[in-house]
């Protein structure tokens, strides 16, 4: 399994001060920033656009992992990489094989990584599984699409181990990525499953102490993945 890594999630901070949640995750010494691309059809909330993400590329360079949750990608995924997107992922729901190839032929031809995300109702499409070698990041969805602060729902946790299973069997370096609910109660039994990469919303930014937060929650996800 690749190692451990932190994605403080900046839809959990106050959105007029997005320069405040990346400044945060820079002091806490994040792996990346998560940035949540919301187009209010394919989820009911609007986030931000590739405008803000541009700005923010000013203030680190922190890898930026751009989850698109909108019905759309085709139309947004150039400008999103123009903004300065390290990943950019998308959601299964919205395409087949064909749409994932030319969207992974867009990015890669910039040099950029690709993402792959599924709901939590969602299993794992074949041609996704197909194409894992493709993908950098796998991220499974421990909450439903849209807000920032659910719990994380457990009954997911079974298809994060599969995803893990598959992957390992594969010999395949891809990450799994888990969004939603990653907190100090829970991250042991994410990292178990088989998940390296945290995104952290309301668990990092939820608290008095976030950039504390976010250590917390790695040097816990990292003994647990010694364990595993």
């Amino acid at each position: 399994m690749n190692g451990i890594r932190i994605a403080p999630s900046v839809i959990a901070w106050d959105l007029g001060d997005l320069r405040g949640a990346v400044e945060i995750a820079v002091r806490g010494r994040a792996d990346q920033v998560h940035l949540d691309i919301i187009d209010g059809h394919f989820a009911p909330n609007i986030t931000f656009g590739p405008g803000t993400v541009k700005a923010l590329r000013q203030r680190t360079d922190l890898k930026f992992d751009t989850h698109l949750m909108v019905e759309n990608p085709q139309a947004y995924v150039d400008k999103f990489l123009d903004a300065g997107s390290d990943i950019v992922t998308f959601h299964a729901e919205v395409l087949n094989e064909r749409r994932f190839d030319e969207l992974f032929r867009a990015v890669r031809a910039r040099g950029r990584e690709v993402g792959l995300a599924v709901k939590p109702e969602t299993e794992v499409p074949g041609w996704a599984l197909a194409r894992l070698d493709k993908i950098s990041t796998l991220v499974i969805m421990t909450v439903s699409p849209g807000f920032s602060g659910q719990r994380m729902d457990t009954a997911v946790l079974p298809k994060l181990q599969k995803a893990r299973e598959y992957v390992d069997e594969k010999g395949l370096e891809t990450d799994i990525e888990v969004d939603g609910g990653v907190e100090p109660e829970n991250v042991r039994e994410v990292v178990r499953r088989g998940g390296n990469v945290m995104v952290a919303g309301a668990g990092v930014y939820g608290t008095k102490d976030p950039v504390r937060a976010i250590a917390a929650l790695r040097e816990i996800a990292e003994s647990a993945g010694r364990r595993r």
